[in-house]
């Protein structure tokens, strides 16, 4: 007894003690050391666990982040400038790029088969700071289909086949996809034109089916007319004439043709020939009906600067569509 009872003074002794074994912890315990440590809570004993309270403070900061402010009176939309494609550099300095800028719908200046076009005001609130663009909206889903779209789209591929078998199919989603070509060519065939000079008008955005450009008109805001509105007489429509046709040049020297050429999608502003309307842009190179399509274009304005009185020594299509082959190169 006398060696147990030793064992047991020395067992409980200082210099004989063990460490006291720790607690096990629950499983909850242990889940809780690999949370993420978000921030120190100095009224909790241990460093890196959110209070409940500071969790909700946290989940609604998030939340407010993801809440546009209120829009500025007679506003429809913050400005849309950063969710897109944007127009070629350099920039006017009449654009507006600011994010801060709001959009507000003025009115629809032209209903079409294919697409609206609106005039929208963008403006920085509480500066002057302001423009007018023309926002072309393509339809999709609720439109049966693109007048004439089969012969345009030659040439242009698709890079998943199941996206031109439902463009082939027009289904549904083949018309939201055919829209949205229609956008993206436009946007392309405008930001290739203008960088080269043409008369476009300056192309600022494409979101999706939208397209938003330059809305061009006079110092009162009164919107450019259309040739086919006009009654030119002498040498105006001399001076019209060769304009377009130096237009025309300019684009079959980068082997294109505008597809749908009229006096309906040319407009006069301030004295210069513009072009607009050029969704069907067509490459007269890889297109098989490329020619066919320079050839209409060239007839249907000669036709009409012939009807307006200009002489048939301007109006020779045939020398002119020479001419434009030439440009193109396929002669």
């Amino acid at each position: 007894m006398h060696d147990f009872e030793q064992y047991e003074d020395d067992f409980e002794s200082p210099r004989h003690a063990k460490r006291p074994r720790k607690p096990r912890k629950s499983d909850t315990e242990q889940a809780a050391r690999f949370e993420p440590v978000d921030v120190f809570d100095p009224q909790s004993s241990r460093a890196g666990r959110l209070t409940e309270a500071e969790r909700a403070r946290l989940a609604a900061v998030r939340e407010s982040a993801l809440v546009d402010p209120p829009l500025p009176p007679g506003a429809d939309r913050w400005s849309t400038w950063g969710d897109g494609e944007q127009g070629p550099k350099p920039r006017p300095d009449w654009l507006v790029t600011e994010l801060a800028a709001a959009d507000s719908e003025l009115g629809v200046l032209k209903t079409g088969k294919e697409a609206d076009v609106h005039l929208i005001e963008r403006a920085v609130p509480d500066t002057d700071r302001g423009c007018l663009l023309a926002a072309k909206r393509y339809r999709s889903n609720e439109h049966r289909m693109f007048h004439r779209d089969a012969g345009y789209l030659e040439g242009r591929r698709m890079r998943r086949s199941r996206e031109m078998r439902a463009m082939a199919n027009r289904t549904a989603f083949g018309r939201n996809l055919i829209a949205e070509q229609w956008a993206v060519a436009e946007f392309a065939a405008l930001s290739r034109l203008w960088a080269a000079g043409a008369p476009v008008p300056y192309p600022v955005q494409r979101s999706g089916t939208e397209l938003l450009m330059e809305f061009l008109c006079d110092e009162e805001g009164t919107a450019a007319p259309r040739l086919a509105e006009l009654r030119p007489g002498g040498d105006e429509l001399a001076d019209l004439w060769h304009q377009l046709t130096g237009t025309l040049a300019l684009l079959a020297g980068l082997g294109l043709t505008h597809g749908d050429l009229s006096a309906y999608n040319l407009l006069v502003h301030q004295g210069q020939v513009m072009i607009i309307d050029l969704p069907q842009i067509v490459d007269v190179i890889a297109n098989p009906r490329g020619l066919e399509f320079l050839a209409r274009d060239v007839a249907n304005v000669s036709d009409w600067f012939r009807a307006r009185g200009l002489p048939d020594r301007f109006t020779d299509t045939a020398a002119l569509m020479a001419e434009l082959v030439a440009a193109a190169g396929l002669d």
